[in-house]
Formats: C-alpha cells, structure tokens, sequence
C-alpha cells in the first residue's frame, strides 16, 4: 500500500475499501443462501439419493423410483409411526406420496419451480 498524502487519497481509498467490503459481503450472503439451500431436508435426502445412484451405479428409472418409494415410506413410519387410527394412516399416506414425489423430482426442476413461485408472489 502506497502511502497516503491528502485528503482527498484517504477519501479515495475509504470509497474502495467501503466498495470492496460491500462486494465481498454481498458475496457471504449469497454464499450463506446456498448453504441453507443445500441443508434443507428435502435436499440432503434428494443428494444422498443421487450419490447413492453414482456409486451404485443405479442408471435406470426403476432404481430411482424404488428408492424414492423406500425413503417415502421411511418418512411416513418416521412422521406418523405406527398408528391405529384412520387419520394418522391417510395422513401418513399423504407424507408417504409427498416425500416419494419430493425426492423423485430431479434437483434442478424443483430449484426452477421454487424460483419461478417466489418471483410471482
């Protein structure tokens, strides 16, 4: 750093330094939005899927749909248990289908789908 002799260098070099912190925070934020996208449940369990597909191997639609239909299905015994009522098993029924839909839905369509719903509202 050179060596500052007036006021109007030091007033020069506030406004960069004020600039550069403005970009750098600007970039944390996004940063920090990525991470909470990222560690959304729906989003670990989906990630989770795909890197079990990649080291499997897992290449066809069947595999995919049956390990969506295995995490909806611990999903619903983890949310509703077992229950006896009529309720808790539609209800659970309702998550099962949920949670299958949510993690069979490819990442990149459902990331379009929440910034598409976001920009409209």
């Amino acid at each position: 750093m050179e060596p500052i002799y007036t006021i109007d260098q030091l007033n020069q070099r506030i406004q960069l330094l004020e600039n550069r912190q403005d970009t750098e925070w600007c970039a944390i934020k996004d940063e920090i939005d990525d991470i909470k996208e990222n560690l959304k449940p729906i989003n670990l369990i989906r990630n989770t899927v795909e890197e079990i597909n990649e080291t499997v191997g897992f290449k066809s639609h069947i595999a995919q749909s049956a390990i969506s239909i295995g995490i909806g299905y611990l999903a619903k015994r983890f949310i509703v248990g077992k229950g006896d009522s009529v309720f808790k098993g539609i209800l659970g029924s309702i998550v099962q289908l949920v949670v299958t839909n949510l993690v069979a839905k490819p990442q990149h369509e459902s990331q379009d789908e929440t910034a598409t719903n976001t920009s409209s509202s």
